[in-house]
């Protein structure tokens, strides 16, 4: 395996990749000898998501303003804004790489960054990072598989199944034996996508993921992204710039804007707004095409 940053390295103290590419919340091991996997993956559900006066400084730059959020379990939701507004910062702080300077994030009502032991939270959550984060050295099979290999799941005969279903879900079925360098951005993208849903979460969330595709691959990605919400029950939490994106996948969207959250509603709500910062950003990312 090629030399990575250190925040990418699974080691036993683990990573970004390890906390958040297949999340667990508790234990699920049950350590059977005879079992063929030691979590259950066939069941899916969504998760609610309440954050509440979210406050992150960096230095003396006040990235996230008293956020106030909430997102439906089970839905697709957006968060749209320009560079640099803190939407990936928030995004973060949901799985916790980030940790707040006061607020708090809820998840099925439990505590993110105050948890208690009377009621111990039970979802599994995965991201789709920004650079897709594959391994190189790795075929697009053995990336797929990886989180399971490495913490020994389920049995391989099962992980080979596992790996072909997501592979499938994403367009990309028998294409597991090719090599990481041999994918266009939108593959890799796929790849992504598939490893992160190997373990069946319940909330999976998306760093701009249209970053350095074209608008054919854009395209197939909202494409692949609609047809998993129809075979699953999870709930879905995107960050993107690309306004386009966010109107044609997401049930609801939240514009923010200099670290505040200005505006929520639907797609055809949003496109609606009087508000002039989402008026002005709708302009510009659409050229003014209405």
């Amino acid at each position: 395996m090629s030399i990575l940053p250190e925040f990418m390295k699974l080691g036993k103290d683990g990573g970004i990749i390890d906390k958040v590419m297949h999340g667990l919340t508790q234990p699920f091991f049950r350590h059977k000898d005879d079992a063929e996997c030691n979590v259950n993956l066939h069941d899916t559900r969504g998760v609610g998501i309440r954050i509440e006066k979210l406050n992150k400084f960096f230095g003396d730059k006040h990235v996230l303003k008293d956020i106030d959020l909430e997102i439906l379990s089970g839905e697709t939701f957006s968060i749209i804004g320009p560079s640099g507004t803190g939407k990936s910062v928030l995004l973060k702080h949901i799985v916790r790489l980030e940790k707040p300077d006061s607020g708090e994030v809820y998840i099925d009502e439990h505590p993110v960054f105050n948890p208690t032991d009377n009621d111990p939270p039970n979802y599994r959550y995965s991201m789709v990072f920004q650079s897709s984060a594959l391994f190189n050295s790795l075929t697009v099979g053995e990336n797929v598989g990886l989180w399971l290999r490495e913490k020994r799941i389920c049995k391989e005969p099962l992980i080979r199944t596992i790996i072909q279903e997501k592979l499938a879900l994403v367009g990309l079925e028998g294409q597991d034996a090719l090599k990481t360098a041999e994918l266009s951005g939108g593959m890799k993208k796929r790849v992504a996508i598939a490893r992160s849903l190997a373990m069946n979460p319940d909330l999976i969330l998306y760093d701009e993921p249209t970053a350095e595709l074209d608008p054919i691959n854009t395209d197939e990605l909202a494409n692949t992204i609609l047809k998993l919400k129809e075979r699953t029950k999870n709930t879905t939490v995107i960050v993107t710039h690309d306004l386009n994106f966010a109107l044609y996948i997401s049930d609801r969207i939240a514009m923010i804007s200099e670290g505040r959250i200005i505006e929520i509603g639907t797609p055809a709500e949003i496109k609606a707004s009087e508000n002039p910062t989402v008026k002005a950003f709708i302009y510009t990312t659409t050229k003014g095409i209405k």
